[in-house]
């Protein structure tokens, strides 16, 4: 079921009680569902877990002044889909360009650890939001987790044990559909090298040339 996005939305009891106490105790935190951000024609769209703390749920834009957003919008800016390096704020003049970001939850979870319900309770405005990339012709999806991975794929109406997650992983939805796996670019998979910031640039030069051969065949 595809629903349609509300920064006002208050389906899951125990965010809503949370981000309640956040606000309360930041008053300048955004503290309420952070929407997608990016090119609204995009080729690739981008699939985190949940805001963090101090950066989306504080900025109310994806990946935007936390830890997570250091490796992500350095590497997008690398690859041409930031004019960028650097997310600190919504007035910082970044775009994003033949990309867009969203999250599988997009309200700030405890601990950032979303429960079942609330990821199945966003499911609607994810599959709303791939819906509209893949009319848009977008072709690329990139999950940034394994929580990530399983929304899409929960979005789409497909099962996990079809497409298991794995970082470098490429998925064939459809003809016009790829789905790329990549390690969450977390504070705790970059300093322990889970994640090393070669590996995250792979799956970028393997999503280059997947696009490349797009543009060239398709227009």
């Amino acid at each position: 079921m595809q629903d349609k996005f509300s920064i006002n939305c208050r389906k899951c009891e125990r965010l809503v009680k949370f981000l309640d106490e956040v606000k309360a105790g930041n008053p300048s935190y955004h503290a309420r569902p952070v929407p997608d951000f990016g090119d609204i024609s995009p080729k690739l769209l981008i699939i985190g877990l949940a805001p963090g703390m101090h950066g989306a749920n504080r900025t109310g834009r994806p990946f935007t002044g936390d830890f997570a957003g250091i490796l992500l919008y350095r590497t997008l800016y690398k690859y041409g889909f930031s004019n960028y390096e650097e997310s600190t704020s919504m007035t910082d003049g970044l775009q994003l360009i033949g990309c867009r970001i969203t999250n599988a939850v997009k309200c700030l979870p405890p601990g950032n650890k979303p429960e079942p319900n609330e990821i199945n309770n966003c499911n609607g405005y994810l599959s709303a939001e791939i819906a509209n990339f893949a009319a848009g012709k977008g072709i690329v999806l990139l999950a940034l987790g394994t929580v990530a991975h399983r929304a899409v794929l929960m979005a789409l109406g497909l099962k996990s044990k079809d497409y298991p997650f794995g970082h470098g992983s490429i998925h064939t939805i459809s003809n016009n559909l790829t789905l790329y796996d990549s390690y969450h670019c977390s504070r705790y998979n970059t300093q322990t090298k889970r994640l090393t910031t070669r590996m995250f640039e792979q799956v970028f030069e393997k999503i280059c040339i997947n696009l490349a051969l797009y543009i060239k065949t398709k227009g």
